[in-house]
């Protein structure tokens, strides 16, 4: 396909913006050549500037689970942009879409709204920590939470190593009290826990990893991992920034029945405009200002725009067969371009949750950040530009997430599934 333009654009673009884009992994530098530069999108499509249209199932990294444009979510926010676009006062939208998610998400009582999954979880670890008045918190390898300073690190060489930066510009005192473990690993929680549990404040993770490809929890170890919280009085939080909403109306929680202390939510909550929000338990909740002593504040939190595209597409996601649709339509994707790898011979191993899934270019199994990472990322770069000349427009990385939505039609899986025939073939082959 012809993207002129978008390579005009991304040339003025590296003139005014850091490496011409406003979030690293659209720079393309993962699978190389130029981004594409999108004009519109509706429905599962999305159209760059030269006029090419791509079946998209990146759907602005999740939150566009009704598909792009979506009628009823674009008439809810133009009724609320007649009325201003912020005040920076409560409204009555507020109260409408905390009230869908505490009743969605039952671990929720007390929810509060900022503006990005970073914002939340930086206002869940502080929450953690003001409530429990301890230091240290425990993440995981892979899992990621946002560009948060004490976030922002890599494992150490042992299980009780705590985390060195693993960016430019944090310090070390930022990360010292940050302990990295691998994921699924049950075992290396308890080491640390039994000798550490008293010092730490809080346990991140995602419930399902969804920033390392699409890996699912082992049996036992998201139960394991409640008991441990339970047992040594930490603070068990859930990011469910990807999962929320996503792999079933009450999020991943729901569907393996453990309840986290706090949930960090975001995507879906905004119907695509930016949001975030965290919530838990009353009793921890209500340590934040200006009920307690945990400073958390943002001008833009709650705005009208986000909160009305929200409540609008909570409510569509409410109704019967949702759940279902997608399950269905991701299954017969997944399964169709599995058999398609199968027929070509290139070794895939295919994730799926409900309708977020991903491919990884390598046998398997995958089951934490380390084995995703032995993937072929040549391999995946071959066939991302392969499926992008057939209008299929995926992740351009081997490790996020694709996403499924309502829009998508039988049609666009059948199309996905056959030219992925063509994608396996190239990747394998060496020929883009």
């Amino acid at each position: 396909m012809e993207t002129k333009r978008s390579q005009e654009l991304f040339a003025q673009a590296q003139r005014y913006i850091p490496g011409g884009v406003n979030s690293p992994v659209r720079a393309f530098r993962a699978v190389g050549g130029h981004p594409l530069f999108i004009q519109r999108a509706a429905g599962s499509r999305i159209y760059d500037v030269d006029g090419n249209g791509y079946i998209d199932y990146v759907g602005s990294w999740g939150p566009l689970i009704l598909g792009h444009a979506h009628p009823q979510v674009v008439a809810a926010i133009q009724r609320a942009a007649r009325n201003g676009s912020s005040y920076g006062a409560p409204t009555e939208l507020e109260v409408e879409l905390a009230r869908l998610i505490t009743e969605a998400v039952p671990s929720i009582e007390l929810v509060r709204m900022v503006n990005s999954g970073t914002e939340a979880a930086m206002s869940a670890i502080r929450l953690a920590r003001g409530y429990t008045r301890r230091s240290k918190i425990i993440k995981f390898d892979g899992c990621y939470h946002g560009h948060v300073d004490g976030l922002l690190v890599q494992a150490g060489s042992g299980a009780t190593t705590f985390g060195i930066p693993d960016s430019l510009g944090v310090p070390e005192d930022y990360t010292r009290n940050t302990i990295s473990l691998p994921y699924n690993d049950l075992g290396a929680v308890e080491e640390v826990v039994s000798k550490q549990g008293e010092e730490i404040a809080c346990i991140i993770l995602e419930p399902i990893a969804g920033n390392m490809g699409v890996i699912p929890p082992q049996e036992g170890f998201l139960q394991g991992i409640r008991r441990l919280c339970s047992e040594y009085g930490i603070v068990l939080i859930f990011d469910e920034v990807i999962t929320g909403f996503r792999v079933a109306y009450g999020g991943a929680q729901s569907l393996y029945g453990v309840t986290p202390d706090l949930t960090i939510l975001g995507k879906i909550i905004g119907g695509g405009l930016p949001v975030g929000a965290f919530g838990g338990k009353r009793e921890i909740m209500e340590t934040i200002a200006p009920l307690g002593g945990v400073y958390q504040a943002g001008t833009l939190s709650g705005n009208p725009l986000a909160m009305m595209a929200g409540i609008e597409t909570l409510k569509i996601l409410s109704q019967e067969e949702t759940y279902r649709k997608l399950e269905e339509g991701a299954q017969r994707l997944t399964e169709g371009m599995k058999a398609a790898a199968e027929k070509v011979g290139i070794p895939t191993f295919s994730t799926r949750v409900g309708s977020c899934f991903c491919t990884f270019f390598q046998e398997g199994p995958v089951t934490d950040y380390a084995s995703a990472k032995r993937s072929d990322t040549q391999q995946y770069a071959r066939f991302f530009h392969t499926m992008l000349a057939e209008g299929i427009y995926f992740a351009p990385s081997q490790f996020e997430a694709g996403f499924l939505s309502l829009a998508h039609s039988s049609e666009d899986i059948e199309q996905t599934i056959a030219a992925s025939t063509k994608g396996f073939k190239a990747a394998l082959e060496g020929t883009p």
